[in-house]
């Protein structure tokens, strides 16, 4: 049996959809149709041009209004998530307390050239996110952020200094998937030093999914919405499990 959806307009199964882009052709006509017509080649019904902007050089931004032809099956949709328990701060305290005796060490960076710290802040920082404390405030976790813009060998170095359970990867900047080679390269460069087996390792970003992060050899991958408790749950469970 299946479940067919299609998107939400003005009614249940319309098929109305918003989509933007732009083209290296200059504003006009010419401009206006091509982008229809390119949203004819995507199997969208009836597109409108709602909006197109003059980009400068040659480029045209549009917006379109359109209809989708075909929907997707839920129920033949599967996907790869991270599996932790739904702990409290003062639940991962007391396990902590009570299972492995000492503070959990986290070192976490932006790798490469990424200077976007948003999400590594959310996730560390003791402010947290959307009403969830970040690790710093957690009695269990002792952190080290060493904020953007960082090798992956001063990251490995800094890891190393303190003997971290885990190392959290926070990636913003895909242009030319340049997060794939930085994650890839601190993968390589920890199995290099001998540290693989020793630390949790975790990714996290906009373009990040578990399947990816595991792909790439990391323990998880935690996408956009994820709040620390999530983070510092499945690191606790993953280390009891260990202990």
């Amino acid at each position: 049996m299946s479940h067919v959806i299609l998107p939400y307009g003005d009614t249940t199964g319309d098929g109305a959809v918003q989509l933007s882009f732009t083209l290296p052709v200059p504003i006009g006509g010419k401009a206006r149709e091509a982008a229809r017509q390119l949203c004819l080649q995507m199997n969208l019904e009836n597109p409108q041009v709602a909006a197109m902007r003059d980009l400068g050089g040659g480029y045209t931004f549009f917006v379109i209004y359109a209809r989708a032809t075909r929907g997707v099956d839920l129920d033949a949709i599967h996907v790869p998530e991270v599996t932790a328990p739904k702990w409290s701060m003062q639940e991962v305290d007391r396990i902590v307390a009570e299972r492995l005796g000492r503070p959990i060490r986290v070192v976490g960076a932006c790798t490469g050239s990424d200077a976007h710290t948003v999400g590594l802040d959310a996730i560390l920082n003791m402010k947290g996110f959307h009403g969830d404390y970040g690790l710093e405030r957690y009695q269990g976790f002792r952190v080290w952020n060493l904020g953007s813009q960082v090798p992956n060998e001063t990251l490995v170095a800094k890891a190393r200094e303190v003997d971290a359970d885990a190392i959290l990867v926070s990636q913003v900047v895909t242009q030319k998937n340049v997060h794939l080679t930085n994650l890839t390269g601190l993968v390589d460069l920890l199995e290099a030093e001998g540290m693989r087996d020793r630390v949790l390792l975790i990714a996290g970003g906009p373009r990040i999914t578990h399947e990816l992060a595991v792909e790439l050899g990391f323990d998880a991958g935690f996408g956009p919405g994820t709040v620390p408790s999530q983070v510092a749950a499945f690191i606790v469970q993953r280390l009891t499990e260990r202990a």
